[in-house]
Parts: structure tokens; sequence; C-alpha cells
């Protein structure tokens, strides 16, 4: 244990001040300074949303841990002494110094106060990111948003690497360490064909995978949610899609699904906003394939202002999304 320490050229004896053991803490500092700034216990607690009784305790043990008198004790009523208010003067130092340091250490983990990095699966721009992002900014309007978009894979490992905070995709396909992350349901999303708009084929409410075996798929490249899924879905066939073109968005897929150039995959959440460019239908199947979207963040951030507040907008959207 140190004997001392050496700031701005100055060198302080410890070996007291660990000898004593005391417990002193932040908090204790900052509810001696509110009660400094009111001069009422009533008025502090109520500034603190803490009881009475709660900020005497700890100005009381606050006087025991500094083994120094602070107040001058009046029935109910305490009086500042000399004492306290030299305390004063370094309290506000401290916590200062406090709050520039986590700041500081935030940043150097690439985490900013008045900003959250957030990725998202390109399909979720269609609805949910939206109304999510209006609602984080009107509960913290002074938070920058970035937003990344990227395949399931590219949005997990850069949230494994501290470059995203936070990130909305599928959730069931076993890439995510329940350890390390926290994981919210969203919504279930049910998988569809889709065709052009014209499409012989797609002429009733169902399809028979069957009826396809000859034509071509157009597909997400690896990594993305619906890539994996064309293995589920076709499980039960005897034979594999042919999938003959590979893009990297799901928008280029659907363009080239709207221009006849294949099937292909597509989540229902899809389906409104391109209804007049390609036609959606379920697959005749006794359990259909389903996509789960969650938010996932790592549990060292569950206390962060900003994951929080993101936590409480997903949460709000879940409940008005529930069928009434």
């Amino acid at each position: 244990m140190p004997k001392n320490i050496s700031n701005n050229g100055k060198e302080y004896d410890l070996s007291l001040y660990f000898m004593k053991k005391n417990n002193i803490t932040l908090k204790k500092l900052e509810v001696f300074l509110v009660f400094m700034s009111k001069g009422n216990i009533s008025l502090a607690a109520d500034e603190l949303s803490l009881s009475s009784v709660s900020v005497h305790r700890a100005l009381h043990t606050l006087e025991d841990d500094i083994n120094c008198p602070l107040f001058i004790h009046k029935g109910r009523n305490l009086h500042p002494m000399p004492a306290a208010y030299k305390l004063q003067e370094y309290a506000e130092q401290i916590l200062e110094l406090a709050d520039e340091a986590m700041t500081a250490t935030a940043l150097a983990a690439g985490i900013e106060q008045h900003k959250l990095k957030i990725g998202a699966l390109y399909s979720l721009t269609i609805d949910i990111l939206p109304k999510l992002i209006m609602d984080f900014k009107l509960r913290k309007p002074d938070t920058r948003i970035d937003l990344s978009m990227g395949s399931n894979h590219e949005l997990l490992a850069s949230l494994e690497n501290n470059q995203l905070d936070a990130v909305f995709v599928e959730i069931t396909q076993g890439e995510i360490d329940p350890h390390n992350f926290e994981i919210l349901p969203i919504f279930d999303d049910q998988l569809f064909i889709a065709g052009a708009i014209d499409s012989p084929l797609l002429k009733g409410t169902t399809i028979d995978l069957t009826t396809l075996q000859d034509q071509n798929f157009i597909g997400l490249t690896k990594g993305f949610a619906t890539n994996n899924s064309f293995e589920h879905v076709f499980a039960n066939t005897n034979y594999t899609p042919n999938i003959s073109l590979y893009v990297n968005n799901i928008f280029s897929q659907i363009n080239l699904v709207s221009a006849n150039m294949g099937y292909s995959l597509l989540p229902g959440r899809m389906r409104s906003a391109y209804q007049d460019k390609i036609k959606m239908v379920a697959i005749k199947q006794e359990n259909p394939v389903m996509q789960t979207i969650g938010l996932v963040f790592a549990k060292n951030r569950e206390y962060d202002p900003n994951i929080l507040s993101l936590l409480a907008c997903s949460r709000m959207y879940i409940h008005h999304s529930k069928p009434r």
C-alpha cells in the first residue's frame, strides 16, 4: 500500500488516511455539497430524491470519516463550521476531477456521452428504426446518433470490437454470447417468397416450394440473416435453390427481383413499402420460418444513460406494437 502520492509536485502522506479505513465516497461528498448549497436538510433531500434521514446520516458519517466536526448541531438543524467551508472547496474540485476522469476514460474506450453509435440491418430502415430514433431524440435531444448499416455478422463483430454501442439485428442464429451481451427481443417477422409483381407463379396466397425448383434465386451475401434462412426454408425440399446472383443489401435485391431477374426470400416488413414493385407470398409449410429482431448491447453498458434511453424506446415500441 503506498505511503505517499504526488500531485503537481506536492507529496501527501497517505498512511494516516489508510489507517483510518474511512468510507468517504463521491456520493457522500455530493450530498454534502448539495446541503451546503441549500442550507437545509429537507431541501437537500428533495434535490437528491433522498429521505431527510439519509441526508442526515450521510453528513454525520462524513464527520466520522474525516474525524473532524463540520457542523454545529442545534436541534434538527445543522450549521456549517469553518471546516465545512474548507471541505466544500476541495469537495467541489474532487467531484469535478472525478467527472473529468470518467469522461476521459470513456473517451479512451471509444464511448462518448453525447454520441450513440447504433448499427442496424438495412431492412429496419423501413419502419422500426425511424420510429426508435425519433423517440430517442425526444428523450435525449443533445445526443448525436451515428448510424451504421450492415449484415448481421458485420454488426455483431463491430459491437464486439466496441465500434458500435448497440445493434438491431436478428438474434436467433447463435452468433450472440449471452454471457457478454444483453438481448431484448422486439418483434418476430415471417419470411416470404418474393417475385416480380406479374410473376405467373405467385398468383395464390401461398406457394409450394417445389414449383420453384427450376427458377433462379437472388440472395444476400454471407453474413446476412436472410442468407442463413435459405437453408432452413428449403430443408424439407428435394433440391437446393439455384442462387444465381448475390448482392450486399436488401434494396438491390428487391430491385433485381422486381426486374424479374429471379425470386428471393424477403422478411414481411418489406411488403408494405414495395407492394407496387414485387409480390410476396407465404410459403406452404407447416412451420413458417421466422426471424426475431432484437436490440443487443454489452452487459457492461447496461447502466449507460444512452443505452437506458434506447432500451426505453425499444420497450415502448414493443408495447405499441402489441395487438389490441
